[in-house]
């Protein structure tokens, strides 16, 4: 092998997926002649079902459904949920699908078989009651050969899909057949399944030399002599390049055959320019498969970083779930295009897929749109989450898992590297990367700081954030941050003091981040702080100025400059359900809140920085927001601009306050005024060689007085809602609830607004609360494709309007519109009546009017004799935002510093209330029992580390001088008599012991367990 300080990847890729025929959006990456949807018309239900596989069954009664499906998403977000906080507090579950289908009479003497591309988790398949197989992994495509077990007429699919072991994953997962499913019809000798591998060795601007390796099956009885044909076209469906080879196949056996070809003047694939072309291969019995690729070339240098195509290319990357946004893990391809789009936009050129594969659709747009791919196929190699593929299955399946996802996605020229897992340990790390190398020797391998010292490319997360990094000697071997940075923001939420998760002195060692004022001056919160649960459960601004060891521009700074700095993939792209409880504090807490953008797809101002930095047309973009109605006049604010221009200058109310550069050092990114509080319009103008290019502004708004909708979208229509005032400003704290109707054949799959501790249902709801101003509606089309619907469709949006709290106005508004989508709307005669008094609505509503304190309003719009929808909104104090001190937290929250033993997972213990000086809502009571135990989750994003941690209880034994517990880490006794000393009463006096721990990178488990008699009442762990 060559020296990893300048390994050069021939450039290969191609890439299966659906049939392009079947692809609604015409990117499928391989074409199979004899293949169908098999999305259609299953039957549903969430339970399990003795005898579910039989053909008999009576399943008359199960929802009709066409998959991709979720039934996680669908399900309500509840505190007890299966999943945890880790999952969002969403379900698991078992469910069954089944479906009936007839073999087209074509597809006579055929071999018959069904995919899957993708099914979370622990699925097993039957057809007309034989079990086909079960596959536990939910993060990986699979088939099965139904041949066998076919029948004239009507045949049975039955699968079972098994998500009774929760948590299985650290942040929230689908549950159900969340991809398509397609059939599939080849002769019995036939290309392999994934088995075209398509390379380019050499490649100059004059010519490209491709190799194209293809396995055939003889599934009969017989050698057979086969001629095979590989043509390669370009863009335009033209064949540039085509050789023909006889082959003898042996009896049941797969025969490999290498061809060269060569295309002339090749257009290379890149993310500015991600040309594709097709290679045909034809067998003589009219078998066909069609497989794109792009011509690249890639490679790594240790001193220099990431190339492509002969350019030193910077990886402007992001770490994103496959589950994260707005719908779930069902996610629609067009709105999968939509969110690769909005990283594009925002200048990414590439993501990291965390920390499992995505579904063959992604890569396929991944090719089409020019995303580079780090494709992950592991989170752990042992157990991370409590029930995990890496606890259920990884020591049985990794192999075969493994080759499944390197066959299926080595073709594509997205993907540049492969990524074996995520702070994880285990001796499997050498045979994980010798198994990439022998299936693809053109791409090197990584992992998220895991098996490092076996990895062809050094791959660090949270520990490349830190001063220290950056103080050692470059590394050995090629670098890239895998998971870096991690910054927490809210969209139109902001603090001008700094904010560490650890602390500003903490042992991570973090870089200086100082205060952008002296005090706090901001004040509105989503709660009153004394009624917070825990000291984590709080917003973070949008400043970037809330890090957990190094802002978004210091990242940017030194990824920027260093020339061995191949890039980073910060964490994340979008904001995603899960892993509430650890990082946020738990219910009502449903997401991580790391993205550039939020789970509605709404832009946060993080996203402008990164477009300010890496995009060159010209933009600028003003932060914060100008609405401050608690704000003293004159107080100082930070008004920044992110812009790529030469130059900005300010005005306030049409005075210039003078003109910024954005500068090359990490604070001063930023355009930057310090502007004296007052009512108006803020400008920024930037420049282009004294010209002016481009304008931002933000204008104080009254209260929300009406909506404002806009539409995008084919397939998977998108619908915007804005809540500004009567001049069409946006209030950036409006949070009415905002009601929908749908005229036409689509259904709402989801309602989000961004919130994350709104834990109303996103699915089959009419009606969510907006959130600091906006929300969305995400349809879904009941027809196939818009040709095949021709009826018009619109969306009806309708809210009661005003200052929820009454602070600032006691006029309220009600407000309906509609907006086609396709054709026109059903018109917009709507008739509206109120009452103020609870009734039912009886006034007629002509125009805004005043209410008191508390009070309810109520309304309904109708169409004709149509009722389209109910509306209720509660205007008063105690509604809305909190409006008061950032430093009004209850005594007991913030004398909390730790991660509280009722929250926690435990058993054979209750949670006490009753007693004092306790921290959070009670404290654990374990009585006499044995075998009990409290187990925390601890997550650590950087190295190894020996650390301690204080545990504090209380204890008042008649024996002994106090009690003893046994305490484990990650499974192994750390100590084994961890004695507690009597405090002075039982549930009143408490006390900390402190114990060492070797805390790991990834998933530290931290169990507390009983002995013979019982233990000390224990209220919370400190790590410190």
């Amino acid at each position: 092998m060559k020296s990893l300080s300048a390994v050069s990847l021939p450039n290969l890729i191609m890439g299966l997926a659906s049939l392009s025929v079947l692809s609604l959006n015409g990117f499928a990456g391989t074409g199979i002649a004899g293949q169908q949807s098999f999305d259609k018309g299953w039957r549903f239900v969430q339970r399990d079902v003795s005898g579910g596989e039989q053909v008999d069954l009576d399943d008359s009664t199960w929802r009709v459904l066409d998959v991709p499906h979720d039934w996680a998403f669908e399900a309500d977000y509840s505190r007890d949920a299966a999943q945890r906080d880790t999952g969002g507090y969403k379900p698991g579950g078992i469910g069954w699908y089944r479906k009936q289908f007839e073999v087209p009479a074509e597809w006579q003497n055929k071999r018959v078989s069904i995919h899957f591309d993708g099914v979370y988790m622990n699925s097993e398949v039957w057809i007309n009651g034989h079990r086909l197989g079960k596959r536990p992994y939910g993060y990986i495509p699979f088939h099965y050969d139904l041949t066998e077990y076919l029948q004239p007429g009507e045949n049975v699919v039955a699968v079972r899909v098994d998500n009774s072991l929760e948590p299985s994953a650290r942040w929230y997962h689908g549950c159900g057949i969340y991809a398509h499913v397609n059939l599939q019809a080849t002769a019995p000798i036939h290309v392999a399944n994934d088995g075209v591998l398509i390379r380019t060795p050499k490649v100059d601007k004059k010519h490209a030399a491709v190799s194209v390796t293809t396995e055939l099956v003889n599934q009969t009885e017989q050698p057979a002599k086969m001629a095979l044909r590989t043509q390669i076209l370009d863009q335009e469906s033209v064949v540039v390049a085509e050789v023909r080879k006889s082959v003898l196949i042996p009896a049941g056996e797969i025969q490999t055959v290498t061809q060269d070809l060569a295309i002339k003047n090749p257009e290379l694939w890149s993310p500015e320019s991600p040309t594709l072309y097709r290679v045909r291969s034809t067998l003589a019995n009219g078998e066909e498969v069609v497989t794109r690729f792009g011509v690249r070339t890639i490679r790594w240098d240790t001193a220099t970083g990431f190339w492509i195509n002969g350019k030193n290319t910077k990886l402007l990357g992001v770490a994103d779930h496959m589950e994260a946004g707005p719908v779930g893990a069902a996610i629609p391809d067009e709105l999968n295009r939509w969110k690769i789009q909005l990283l594009k936009d925002m200048g990414c050129n590439a993501i990291r897929v965390a920390h499992n594969p995505q579904t063959p659709a992604f890569y396929d747009l991944c090719d089409e749109l020019g995303m580079l791919v780090m494709d992950e196929i592991f989170d752990g190699w042992s157990r991370k989450a409590k029930q995990d593929y890496g606890k259920q299955a990884f020591n049985e399946w990794w192999e075969r898992d493994l080759r499944t996802w390197l066959k299926a996605n080595r073709n594509h020229p997205s993907v540049v590297i492969w990524s074996m897992g995520n702070e994880t340990h285990g001796k499997v790390a050498s045979k994980l990367v010798e198994v990439c190398h022998e299936l693809d020797p053109t791409r090197l391998v990584t992992s998220g700081h895991s098996g490092s010292e076996v990895m062809d490319v050094l791959g660090v997360n949270g520990a490349s954030e830190s001063q220290r990094f950056y103080q050692k000697p470059p590394p050995e071997k090629p670098f890239v941050a895998t998971e870096a940075p991690h910054t927490w923001q809210v969209r139109g939420y902001y603090r001008s003091q700094s904010w560490f998760r650890d602390g500003a002195n903490a042992r991570s060692g973090p870089f200086p981040l100082p205060d952008l004022t002296e005090k706090e001056i901001f004040t509105y919160d989503w709660i009153d702080p004394a009624k917070r649960e825990h000291r984590k459960q709080i917003f973070n601004s949008s400043y970037d100025n809330a890090m957990v060891r190094i802002t978004a521009r210091k990242n940017w700074e030194l990824m920027r400059d260093l020339p061995w700095y191949s890039g980073h993939f910060r964490w994340t792209g979008f904001d995603y359900l899960g892993e509430a409880g650890y990082v946020h504090g738990g219910w009502p807490f449903r997401a991580f809140m790391g993205g550039a953008l939020d789970l509605a797809g709404f832009k946060k101002d993080l996203f402008y920085f990164y477009q300010s930095q890496w995009t060159t047309k010209p933009m600028a973009h003003i932060l914060p927001h100008w609405t401050h109605p608690k704000m003293a006049a004159g107080t100082e604010v930070p008004v920044w601009v992110y812009s790529n221009c030469d130059e900005v200058e300010l005005f306030l109310n049409g005075k210039s306050l003078g003109k910024d550069q954005p500068g090359t050092k990490w604070d001063e990114m930023q355009c930057e005024w310090m502007v004296p509080w007052t009512p108006g319009k803020l400008v920024a103008i930037g420049y282009q060689d004294g010209v002016e290019v481009i304008r931002d502004t933000q204008q104080t708004a009254a209260e929300p007085a009406q909506l404002r909708l806009a539409a995008t979208g084919d397939l998977n229509p998108i619908v915007t809602v804005e809540q500004v005032d009567e001049k069409g400003v946006m209030n950036p704290y409006a949070e009415n609830r905002i009601h929908y109707h749908v005229d036409g054949p689509a259904r709402i799959l989801s309602l989000e607004s961004g919130n994350p501790v709104n834990t109303e249902n996103n699915y089959g709801q009419p009606s969510r609360e907006a959130f600091f101003g906006k929300s969305r509606c995400f349809l879904g089309l009941t027809a196939s494709s818009k040709a095949e619907s021709a009826s018009d469709l619109a969306v009806v949006a309708g809210a009661i309007l005003g200052d929820k709290n009454l602070m600032t106005s006691h006029s309220i508004s009600i407000d309906v519109q509609s907006i086609a989508i396709q054709g026109e709307t059903s018109g917009d005669d709507f008739q509206v009546r109120y009452s103020v008094d609870g009734s039912d609505p009886s006034l007629q509503y002509e125009g805004s009017f005043k209410v008191k304190d508390d009070t309810l309003v109520r309304a309904t719009v109708s169409r004709g004799d149509e009722l389209l929808f109910e509306m209720q909104e509660r205007f008063g104090p105690g509604q809305g935002l909190y409006w008061g001190s950032p430093q009004d937290e209850s005594e007991e929250v913030a004398k909390s510093n730790g991660d509280q033993a009722e929250d926690a997972v435990f058993q054979n213990a209750r949670v006490v209330t009753k007693g004092t000086g306790f921290h959070g809502k009670g404290f654990l009571d374990f009585g006499s029992k044995a075998n009990a135990f409290v187990e925390w989750y601890q997550e650590n994003d950087g190295d190894d580390y020996e650390g301690s941690i204080s545990i504090r209880y209380s204890c008042k034994a008649s024996k002994g001088g106090g009690r003893t517990m046994k305490l484990l880490h990650n499974g192994k006794v750390i100590k084994a008599n961890l004695f507690f000393p009597n405090t002075a009463t039982w549930g009143r006096d408490w006390k900390t012991v402190q114990v060492k721990v070797p805390f790991v990178r990834g998933g530290n488990t931290l169990r507390l367990a009983t002995l013979t008699g019982g233990g000390p009442y224990i209220d919370e762990l400190i790590v410190q």
